[in-house]
């Protein structure tokens, strides 16, 4: 260890607090190298995915970045959001919750810490959280050990209670070394033969392209194609919230830019004989293909376009190096088809001590019950399907 670094490790930490949009801004660069030396690397924490969500779907949360420095050098950052309460909401008390949360649908989501740095920025932070005496409900945490895990154990050795719960799970595909054609021959046998059948029909029935958006033009263009595709596809289905008000659609638009000039943009489209008949919305960030949205016209149902558009999807992302695809929250039957492993995401809540605490829990517990509750006796069909980004229907 040279001598820098061991003034580094041996320095105390300071707590930093950003509330304002123009500090969040200012972090771009140094919480882009933060990122890229932490555990919990990935799209939903990037700096650009969580200030375009605070840009577009913030409502009136309070901004509640907590950046952890040891001098000078950003070793770990919360990026925290305040909500208020509201009659709706679940819960419906004021809370502290990660940025990104809500309908746009964020997975795996964590406090950064740069390597090696998570326990005692950890401890760092729970000083400051402690103080504010505030519920804290923190959903759809990536599983496995994390630095918001350690978190939890520093408040509760404050005395804070602290809940952990098993939340949605997010199937998953490891590229085998083989490449698609060996990841294809490891599927079930009817899965397999259907793909490679409605494949072949297409293409030998249609004049078939699947292009991917390379340009600013071609992604406004693709990204209009997939959101009329998901509309046409649910009419008729019940409702979906991917792409639901102007907020989220003005999230998507500036999002998906900001992912094509860094290079993460998947956004494929399947065309024939000119026509789009299906499209679908993903990342490739590092070595994960995170799939996010899908649709296809109703009127090619029968062709299984959604099907076919999801298999060429996956031997893309592997024919590019990548060595996972993601398919991200949801257990939906046809996931499951194509899956051959699980990510487990988990929930957290903190609750502070003495009387507000208890009462914080009592109203917790109540509000959730009402709303299983309700879901069931409401939309039987979409009770298990979980909140944010809807769930694609695959033909």
């Amino acid at each position: 260890m040279t001598g820098a670094a061991r003034d580094l490790a041996s320095s105390e930490l300071a707590v930093e607090q950003v509330s304002s949009a123009g500090g969040f801004a200012a972090m771009r660069d140094e919480w882009g190298e933060l990122l890229a030396e932490s555990e919990a690397d990935g799209i939903f924490l990037t700096w650009e995915w969580l200030h375009t969500w605070w840009t577009h779907l913030a409502g009136r949360r309070q901004l509640l970045l907590l950046a952890v420095r040891a001098g000078r050098q950003l070793v770990a950052l919360a990026p925290f959001a305040v909500r208020p309460a509201a009659l709706l909401g679940s819960p419906p008390l004021r809370c502290i919750e990660m940025l990104g949360s809500g309908t746009v649908g964020s997975d795996h989501l964590d406090l950064i810490a740069r390597r090696g740095w998570g326990q005692r920025a950890a401890r760092a932070l729970a000083g400051p959280l402690a103080g504010t005496g505030q519920l804290i409900a923190l959903a759809r945490i990536r599983g496995g050990p994390s630095a918001l895990r350690a978190l939890a154990a520093e408040l509760e050795g404050l005395g804070w209670h602290g809940e952990r719960s098993i939340g949605e799970v997010c199937p998953f595909l490891a590229r085998p070394r083989g490449g698609f054609s060996e990841y294809l021959s490891g599927l079930g046998a009817e899965h397999r033969y259907a793909f490679r059948r409605k494949l072949r029909a297409l293409q030998k029935g249609h004049a078939m392209r699947f292009d991917v958006a390379r340009d600013e033009a071609e992604r406004r263009a693709s990204l209009q194609i997939l959101i009329d595709l998901h509309h046409r596809r649910w009419q008729g289905r019940g409702h979906s919230e991917a792409f639901d008000g102007a907020g989220l659609l003005a999230f998507h638009e500036q999002f998906s830019a900001l992912a094509l000039g860094r290079g993460w943009l998947r956004l494929f489209v399947l065309r024939l004989d000119g026509r789009p008949a299906a499209a679908l919305y993903g990342f490739r960030y590092g070595r994960v293909f995170s799939f996010f949205q899908s649709g296809f016209d109703p009127a090619f149902g029968k062709q299984s376009v959604g099907l076919v558009t999801m298999g060429l999807a996956i031997q893309a992302a592997f024919d590019e190096g990548a060595d996972e695809f993601d398919m991200l929250h949801g257990d939906e039957g046809y996931k499951l088809h194509w899956a051959s492993a699980m990510h487990q995401l988990v929930r957290l809540d903190l609750y502070p001590p003495g009387a507000r605490g208890r009462v914080c829990r009592r109203v917790v517990t109540l509000t959730r019950w009402a709303r299983r509750t309700g879901r069931r006796l409401l939309h039987p069909e979409a009770a298990s399907a979980g909140g944010g980004r809807a769930p694609p229907v695959q033909a």
